[in-house]
């Protein structure tokens, strides 16, 4: 505080002397007076050092003492950071000790009172262990080791007497062993015998054996199947498949699985209250199987056509939900993958969609199953059927199982007329093949437009083409209908032919839609004689029907495509094109006019056998 006063006495000193010499200056004042004021001001110069000396060195004296402190206050900070780790050191140390768990106390002893009762005087020494918790559970220890000690002399003994019942067992089973060839040569010197009578008794005694084990719904049908097979058609035949071990395990009766599995009861309590419970999400997904799950048999019907394919019917049971399934398979004689019209046609997830109408075979018959769906999450069982196969209402029907459904449908009870319908659907589309012999005059002899590619799209891919959304908004498409897209091409032109076809063809016939991209494209909206096109397709469809049941619908309906493009383009170049030079389509089609009316039609009908083109 001194210094703070004499710091600001000498400033104050030193701004006065500045002000008497600044007047002394300009008074004109002596030289001597100046420097005498000129002389004070060092002085006070020399008094402000000093002042500033002391202020540096009262705070490195600050600075110093505060290092100090803080130095003592680490110190003792590290200390505290040491006694605390300690600590902690020590409670976890204590924290074990408390959480020790003893192997004795997994073991499952007798209780107090039985142990007082049972054991002897000098195990259990009452007298000292009903006082002291600790000699009692050594004292019950004990007696647990002298009981299995005993326990194990009586496992031993029973070995051995095991051992002498397996040497007599095995004795007998080579007794047994030995007959066996002698019934094999039997049997096998029968054989012959059985096939010149027809009577398969071996295969029949393996199949009716197998058979007991099977679900009811499944027997019923093996039984309707088999009696078909012998009665009417001999190309039919039905052979069971699958887990016997495991279908003979579903058949045994409750209480018998339950003693089986009584010894172990205790012991599997034990591992599950040491497992992790699973998710929600994993018992879902847990569930969802257990309940979609199928009996380990099934049966496979094979149905054969006179042009050796065989149509094979996969049956399944769904022991949960109650209902049967079915899968197909089609062995055809001949490869059918390049084939334009039979290419996709035979595809397994869709060939029995439709027989019945209005059966497509996506969701369960049974209305039981939507209860059942809700608790396990399932939406639809549409996503399942892929792997579980297709649950037809006449699949129900088959196996005896009846349910009340919405569906709309009409069915046989005769399975000879189920049956026939099978093997009339496996014909309907091996049978569709090039134009044959019987409808070659629907068509002139020269045909150049050629079918150039033949693919088969989804029912997502068909909504998103532009030129078919006439026919979305007329609700002549179905999602269970088979989708196509075929390519016809003459030389520039190129004409895409988007087809929807029925699985009930050909009692319902296929659907065109055309875009033609040659020179722009155009489409049936735009363009009227493309309209007349899809017209001489799909509307005058009656022509091209041929020979009962119509199986050359699709393909003569494909050939006419091919005609009407011709025309289209012969006759569009006639009218449009008047440069000089070869034409890129020259008239090779007789037409008595090229054109008529405003809309200026082409003459897309076909005159037999005069083999002109006119107008309708």
């Amino acid at each position: 505080q001194q210094d703070y006063m004499l710091y600001k006495d000498t400033c104050a000193a030193l701004a006065k002397l500045m002000a008497e010499i600044q007047e002394l200056k300009a008074g004109g004042a002596k030289s001597v007076e100046i420097e005498e004021r000129r002389t004070q001001c060092s002085v006070h110069f020399i008094t402000l050092k000093k002042l500033n000396r002391l202020a540096h060195m009262r705070l490195k004296k600050g600075r110093d003492q505060t290092h100090e402190a803080k130095q003592r206050v680490d110190v003792l900070h590290l200390q505290l950071q040491n006694l605390l780790y300690e600590v902690m050191h020590l409670q976890k140390e204590i924290g074990k000790c408390l959480e020790f768990r003893s192997q004795h106390e997994e073991i499952e002893l007798v209780s107090e009172e039985e142990f007082f009762q049972e054991a002897p005087a000098e195990i259990s020494r009452p007298h000292v262990t009903r006082d002291d918790q600790h000699q009692l559970t050594l004292a019950r220890l004990d007696w647990e080791l002298e009981q299995r000690k005993r326990l194990a002399e009586q496992y031993k003994m029973s070995l051995a007497r095991k051992e002498k019942i397996q040497k007599a067992i095995e004795q007998k089973r080579e007794y047994l062993s030995s007959l066996q060839p002698g019934l094999q040569n039997i049997m096998q010197a029968s054989l012959p015998v059985q096939e010149y009578l027809a009577i398969p008794f071996e295969h029949m005694q393996k199949q009716a054996e197998v058979s007991r084990h099977l679900p009811p719904p499944l027997y019923v049908l093996l039984v309707q199947a088999g009696a078909y097979g012998q009665a009417c058609d001999k190309n039919l035949s039905v052979s069971i498949s699958g887990d016997v071990d495991e279908a003979k395990a579903l058949s045994r009766p409750p209480e018998d699985s339950q003693d089986d599995e009584s010894d172990s009861d205790a012991e599997e309590e034990q591992q599950n209250t040491k497992r992790r419970r699973a998710t929600v999400g994993v018992q879902l997904d847990d569930k969802r199987k257990e309940m979609l799950r199928r009996h380990p048999l099934s049966l496979c019907v094979d149905l054969k056509c006179k042009d050796g394919s065989v149509l094979h019917l996969f049956f399944y049971y769904l022991m949960n939900l109650n209902i049967l399934t079915v899968k197909t398979k089609v062995s055809t004689t001949t490869d059918l993958s390049g084939a334009v019209s039979a290419g996709e046609l035979l595809n397994s997830e869709s060939l029995l969609n439709c027989l019945y109408a209005s059966d497509h075979g996506k969701e369960t018959p049974n209305p039981a199953n939507r209860y059942q769906f809700d608790k396990v999450g399932i939406t639809t069982f549409a996503d399942y059927v892929s792997d579980l196969g297709h649950p037809y209402v006449w699949v129900q029907k088959l196996g005896g199982l009846q349910f009340s459904s919405d569906v709309c449908i009409t069915l046989c009870n005769d399975f000879i007329f189920m049956l026939f319908r099978f093997t009339r659907y496996l014909h309907r589309f091996l049978c569709i093949i090039p134009v044959s012999s019987e409808c070659q005059h629907l068509f002139p002899a020269k045909v150049v437009s050629g079918l150039m590619r033949w693919t088969m799209m989804s029912y997502q891919e068909f909504t998103e083409l532009g030129f078919v959304q006439h026919v979305l908004k007329a609700g002549l498409v179905r999602e269970t209908d088979l989708f196509f897209m075929a390519v016809v091409e003459r030389g520039t032109a190129r004409l895409l032919a988007a087809v929807v076809m029925n699985p009930r063809y050909p009692e319902v016939a296929p659907l065109f839609s055309f875009s033609l991209h040659w020179k722009e494209e155009r489409s049936g909206r735009t363009d009227d004689n493309l309209r007349a096109m899809e017209s001489e397709v799909n509307v005058f469809r009656s022509e091209l029907q041929g020979p009962r049941p119509g199986l050359q619908l699709l393909t003569n309906q494909i050939q006419r495509l091919c005609v009407c493009l011709d025309v289209y383009l012969e006759t569009e170049s006639q009218v449009c094109d008047g440069s000089e030079g070869p034409k890129e389509f020259p008239r090779e089609k007789m037409c008595l006019r090229t054109a008529r009316g405003p809309s200026r039609l082409k003459p897309f009908k076909y005159n037999h056998p005069q083999g002109f083109f006119s107008h309708r």
